[in-house]
């Protein structure tokens, strides 16, 4: 009896298994998507690499499976944006190739830098060619320091980027004779710092507000911008006078004056008195050479004593002149504006180093450019400058309440004095 009610139990659980199977369920996940450069990656065979000596764009894209008739019309269709010839050893790149078994090229990727970056799209029939950057975020800081031996030290020193030397020298160019700093002359500044990835230093995107006190006088410098529609932007001390001149003091950044302006200096690779009409900035070899004014370049050219140089015609009244470069950068014609790379420092014509002889015409005549009294850039419009006095109130009050780092051995004080403003 027992063993008869057990077999009808177990056939009824039988049937109803076989009514109801039990389905085993198998959960795809959906890759995540990889997006970079505006890509999905995981739609391509990734090649990241960097240019080797040697490479092409050519040589490139052929080693991936691109033919030649396809090689040559991407560089002509492309060349406005972007010149194939023109990618360097060292850089990196990124190849985005097919899927299937040929993993063909069908994008190119090359990064000038950690931020910019230039696309050369060949997948479809129309090939175009754009240029992108990378997100930024950008974080407002505070730093200041004291000068123990030279500027770049106490930035450096506090772990800050070498462009705010630049950047300082560039502002206070004619307020400040940086070559002639002195032992406790002080700065602050409030700048924005760029990151990308939230993490990674990428350099910094401006100067908001400076403070140089230099034989314990102080200067002022305040960003503002003069022409919203022209974008342009200059600084101001707090009382909205223009810190810039018409002119730079000097060619390259941050250089040295290993010879000054002398009608009676004895030229050593002459052997007697020859007047030096020029002012020569010492810097290495390669070093950029920016107009001092805007312009009109008058002169390229090379000659035994001058070597590589140019002249630019800036108005009726002055002309300069910028010798011994290793390479020029602009022709005859050229129109120029203040601070434009002209050309890089060399050893070309009469020379016994590396540096730019900086000559200075006024009235065609051959001057010392730092005994002259050289017209300001352009004052601040009337009608801006209340807006500006108002603009600048807490920002100065800001730079009066940050405190000036007390100055200690690199080792005894690795930290920087630096906040960022929420």
């Amino acid at each position: 009896m027992m063993l008869s009610v057990l077999l009808a139990v177990t056939a009824c659980k039988k049937e109803k298994e076989e009514e109801h199977p039990i389905v085993e369920e198998t959960i795809v996940e959906e890759p995540i998507e990889m997006i970079e450069f505006g890509f999905n990656l995981n739609d391509y065979v990734v090649l990241n690499d960097t240019v080797r000596s040697g490479d092409s764009f050519g040589k490139i894209l052929l080693e991936n499976n691109v033919d030649y008739p396809t090689i040559a019309n991407i560089s002509t269709t492309v060349k406005d944006t972007f010149d194939v010839r023109r990618i360097n050893v060292g850089k990196p790149f990124t190849l985005l190739k097919s899927k299937d078994t040929s993993e063909t090229a069908q994008v190119f990727i090359y990064q000038h830098n950690r931020v910019d970056y230039t696309v050369v799209d060949f997948r479809d029939s129309i090939v175009q060619a754009y240029k992108e950057s990378k997100p930024i975020t950008i974080v407002k800081k505070e730093a200041s320091g004291e000068i123990v031996s030279s500027l770049s030290e106490a930035i450096e020193s506090q772990n800050l980027s070498y462009t705010m030397v630049n950047d300082l020298s560039d502002i206070y160019a004619w307020t400040i004779d940086f070559f002639r700093l002195q032992k406790g002359d002080k700065f602050k500044v409030i700048y924005n710092q760029r990151y990308l990835n939230d993490s990674i230093n990428v350099g910094i995107e401006n100067i908001e507000a400076a403070y140089f006190e230099h034989n314990g006088k102080p200067f002022y410098a305040f960003e503002f911008k003069t022409d919203s529609i022209k974008g342009i932007i200059d600084y101001f001390d707090e009382e909205a006078k223009n810190l810039r001149r018409a002119f730079l003091k000097a060619p390259v950044q941050f250089s040295r004056i290993s010879s000054r302006y002398n009608l009676r200096r004895k030229i050593r690779l002459y052997g007697r008195v020859k007047p030096h009409r020029g002012t020569d900035f010492a810097a290495p070899v390669g070093t950029e050479i920016m107009a001092t004014a805007n312009g009109t370049v008058v002169k390229a050219s090379y000659t035994r004593g001058n070597g590589n140089y140019v002249k630019i015609k800036h108005n009726s009244t002055y002309s300069t002149q910028y010798l011994h470069m290793k390479k020029r950068k602009v022709r005859v014609g050229d129109h120029v504006k203040q601070g434009d790379v002209i050309g890089w420092v060399g050893m070309t014509g009469y020379t016994s180093g590396p540096h730019v002889c900086y000559r200075f015409w006024k009235n065609g005549k051959q001057v010392d450019p730092f005994r002259q009294k050289l017209p300001d850039a352009d004052p601040i419009d009337e009608e801006l400058k209340e807006k500006f006095l108002d603009y600048i109130i807490p920002i100065k009050q800001q730079l009066d309440s940050i405190p000036f780092q007390e100055i200690a051995p690199p080792e005894d004080n690795p930290e920087p004095l630096i906040t960022s403003i929420n």
